[in-house]
């Protein structure tokens, strides 16, 4: 078994880590203080390939693995989590574009997403489905070569200054469950949709957050990824990857929590030594490096599992999602506690660290959610078994 990167996997990753020092770390606390999203940054992530990183080669992307992705989003997201949780996005609308659209959709939109010239959104939360997203009720009624959608949408990044909506809607009858979903292709600019505020969040303010309202909105059904019904399952399927996609993210801030840590131990002297010396922090700095190793071969094992379309890939990406969430919040609250009131103030990037990464252990599924999961599958038989 070798777990070792091979030297292109090390070139993906030292180009990102390139990227996130000259165009990311330098600007994350501004951004954050300015709630100001930085789309000439993530046009330039376009440049770079990182728009692309696992939509197919056919279709103008990367076409690499989720190994390969989540290598790359643990570099950029040690410049800024949030910018880089926004690309994660950006990237799965893409995929999901270029994977179930047809060629004319594939043409109108792809090649732009992957060159940043146009950014998306993807659309699945409501006000009133959230966990339950089988339950939402944004309607899309077909009426002759047309959709027409109404409802909201709730807590969309990007919302307002993308370009380009992929939205989860009910083609099916109300009491349809997940079966009655479609995934439908939707320009941002379309007459009949609104834009709510810019939510002012905790943590994630470099990305607007808005509620997106539909109005007798029209598009050809032509926008409609794959065939009526199949929306929730691509839906599910973009989730795979997200969780581990923003389990990424929650390592790159471990890092550099723990890489922080250890410059300010080494810097600070209390009783005529270098916190560095005290056994204590030495055990807490250990704890957080091995926390973050185990979350790492947890996600690069369920990104491995996923591009080996194993059968039991979900129930590992949900594991490793949550565990890596967790990990991240929790090595970045400690590393704040290690700076004592350094950590607090806004001229250290402690704080902003665990504002950005509490959230991770809400989207792509609660936490919660992941154990559910991971727990059906356990109930199915033979599937502890074959943990081993």
């Amino acid at each position: 078994m070798d777990f070792s990167l091979t030297d292109d996997q090390k070139a993906l990753a030292a180009a990102a880590a390139d990227f996130a020092r000259a165009e990311l770390v330098e600007h994350a606390a501004d951004w954050d203080a300015r709630s100001h999203f930085p789309v000439e940054v993530i046009r330039r992530a376009g440049e770079a390939g990182f728009l692309g990183i696992y939509t197919p080669e056919e279709h103008g992307g990367l076409g690499l693995s989720r190994l390969e992705a989540s290598l790359i989003f643990e570099q950029l997201a040690q410049g800024c989590i949030s910018t880089t949780a926004y690309l994660t996005i950006h990237n799965m609308v893409t995929w999901m574009i270029a994977s179930w659209g047809d060629d004319a959709l594939r043409e109108a939109w792809v090649p732009a997403m992957v060159a940043g010239e146009a950014l998306g959104s993807y659309c699945l939360t409501e006000p009133g489905a959230g966990s339950d997203a089988a339950s939402l009720r944004t309607k899309a009624v077909r009426e002759g070569d047309e959709y027409v959608l109404s409802g909201s949408k709730m807590f969309i990044s990007g919302a307002g200054a993308t370009e380009v909506l992929v939205v989860m809607a009910r083609t099916g009858a109300p009491d349809s469950g997940a079966g009655g979903v479609s995934a439908i292709v939707v320009p941002a600019d379309a007459a009949g949709i609104e834009y709510g505020k810019n939510e002012e969040k905790m943590g994630w303010k470099s990305q607007p957050t808005r509620l997106v309202s539909f109005d007798g909105v029209r598009v050809p059904v032509t926008n409609r990824l794959g065939a009526e019904g199949e929306g929730f399952r691509f839906a599910m399927k973009g989730l795979d990857g997200g969780r581990l996609n923003i389990a990424s993210c929650s390592l790159g801030a471990a890092q550099q929590a723990l890489t922080l840590s250890r410059d300010y131990l080494a810097e600070r002297q209390q009783f005529g030594r270098e916190l560095s010396q005290f056994q204590a922090l030495q055990f807490k700095l250990a704890d957080m490096a091995s926390e973050l190793t185990a979350a790492r071969l947890m996600v690069r094992h369920a990104a491995w599992r996923l591009d080996q379309n194993d059968p039991e890939a979900t129930a590992h990406c949900a594991m490793a999602k949550r565990f890596a969430t967790d990990m991240g919040f929790n090595v970045c609250n400690e590393a704040l506690q290690l700076h004592g009131g350094y950590g607090y103030i806004r001229e250290y990037p402690l704080e902003r660290l665990v504002r950005d990464t509490r959230v991770h252990q809400i989207l792509e599924g609660t936490n919660e959610i992941m154990r559910l999961i991971v727990a059906r599958r356990l109930l199915a038989d033979g599937v502890i078994e074959s943990l081993q």
